[in-house]
């Protein structure tokens, strides 16, 4: 209680200074830019260790403000990953369970995929919705993948500005913008889906600039297929041998694409003297594809075990740098481990905002913002995918306690225990070896997914024993 205070007085006095600035009779509320990539694994940017691939511009956004190096997304898959940012509840609580395109199953498995819902009810609250309550504009630009019906779309969960892929969203030379379910903006192969998100992401900013806003830019980069600008390959394959043929250079380039675009929006705060009050944050929905799909392999995520569609880190581990010029420090970066849940009540931490309900799943981190370097108990975090992914996952859960991770199979019930301080890549199985602590964190999960009523996988009737 006493670190909220201190931190809600922190919050204000920076507020009130720049309404002052400004002269404002009100203190100015911080705008709020979130920038999303879609299936960036951890180990893709320059600032988290990659050699290869070029991204100066989420470098420098890094340099200015706080890396995360244990941040996670709360499913390994997309839709719930999103819907967990965008709700503060965790997938299973919302039985979002999957991609919304997902419906895989395995005729050898004795397991068949758990029922799911395919889109975020009109129900629920968003974070657009909180903002907008608040007095914030609010716009989303780019992937949605939460619901296509009107009920379901952004401009009905809080969106007034909405720039949303529609056709074709894996073709980045063929496809279609809309808003409000009207297309606004259709390609035939001379405008670049990165480029055209980043355009309308600074039109936003142009428009909203003289009111607190909240930009929710979700690129669809670098999700397959991998189509890049032709113009940044060269330098790729030029130095292709020296990846060790790690990375797809198809793959970079369209990274290096996406960083162009924060620069742009970096470079458009700034050129309006509004960088000084926005909070700017980036991060991806998931982990990177450990396999080919619709093409070569991408990327490695390397130390970290698996990738995409699994519970292990390869696949949850996110990248995630949060900038705040002047109220976060610069070059900074902390071991505390947050999940996507984690987002919306750190924003109405963050902002002060009073009278929103709490989180069920999620835990303000905005401690962390003001002090990186000192440890906290976020408490434990879960992940349950009772699905079969398009990367070879499998119906799995985990729990991630201190610096212990126990991952459950639900095919075979095999509990698996990894002490994640001592062993990041997923090595050594510690279950036989610490059965007390094995049987504490399988005790958690199982109450864990009682009370927020998992939607579990269901037993395959055409199952036999080979």
């Amino acid at each position: 209680m006493q670190n909220r205070r201190h931190l809600f007085a922190f919050v204000g006095a920076f507020l009130l200074a720049v309404g002052t600035v400004l002269g404002q009779s009100a203190p100015a509320k911080p705008n709020i830019v979130f920038i999303m990539a879609d299936d960036l694994g951890y180990t893709d940017l320059g600032c988290y260790g990659n050699p290869y691939i070029r991204t100066p511009h989420i470098d420098k956004l890094a340099k200015t403000g706080l890396r995360f190096t244990e941040a996670y997304s709360a499913c390994p898959v997309c839709s719930p990953s999103r819907a967990a940012i965008m709700t503060g509840k965790h997938p299973a609580r919302l039985h979002l369970t999957n991609f919304i395109a997902g419906d895989r199953k395995d005729p050898k498995s004795p397991l068949l995929p758990a029922p799911w819902t395919k889109y975020l009810p009109s129900s629920e609250t968003t974070l657009a919705e909180v903002m907008q309550k608040n007095g914030y504009a609010t716009g989303m630009v780019g992937k949605w993948h939460l619901g296509t019906a009107d009920s379901t779309s952004p401009a009905a969960q809080g969106f007034a500005y909405d720039r949303m892929i529609a056709k074709n969203g894996l073709d980045y030379y063929n496809y279609s913008i809309t808003s409000k379910g009207k297309t606004v903006f259709e390609d035939k192969g001379t405008k670049y889906l990165t480029d055209q998100l980043t355009d309308y992401a600074v039109e936003f900013i142009d428009q909203h600039q003289s009111q607190p806003f909240f930009l929710y830019l979700t690129y669809s980069a670098p999700h397959v297929m991998l189509v890049p600008r032709a113009d940044k390959l060269k330098y790729y394959f030029d130095h292709y041998g020296k990846s060790g043929g790690k990375y797809d250079p198809n793959y970079a380039a369209m990274i290096e694409s996406m960083d162009d675009g924060v620069g742009r929006v970096i470079d458009q705060l700034a050129k309006l003297n509004l960088l000084d009050n926005t909070i700017v944050v980036f991060t991806s929905d998931n982990g990177g594809l450990g396999l080919p799909e619709l093409g070569q392999r991408p990327t490695t995520l390397e130390p970290l075990r698996a990738w995409k569609g699994h519970v292990y880190e390869g696949g949850i581990r996110v990248p995630l740098i949060f900038s705040w010029k002047g109220r976060i420090s610069a070059q900074t970066e902390t071991k505390n481990y947050i999940t996507g849940t984690d987002f919306l009540p750190t924003f109405v931490d963050l902002l002060g905002i009073s009278g929103q309900p709490a989180s069920p799943d999620g835990r303000s981190f905005a401690r962390v913002l003001k002090s990186p370097e000192q440890a906290v108990d976020r408490g434990p975090i879960f992940w349950h995918y009772p699905h079969f992914s398009n990367q070879e996952g499998r119906p799995a859960a985990a729990v991630r306690s201190g610096d212990f991770k126990l991952v459950e199979l639900y095919e075979t019930g095999k509990l698996e225990l990894y002490n994640l301080k001592q062993d990041i890549s997923e090595q050594k199985d510690l279950a036989a070896a610490l059965p007390d602590k094995t049987k504490e964190l399988a005790a958690l999960l199982r109450n864990w997914r009682s009370e927020v009523k998992a939607n579990m996988p269901q037993a395959n009737p055409d199952f036999k024993k080979p």
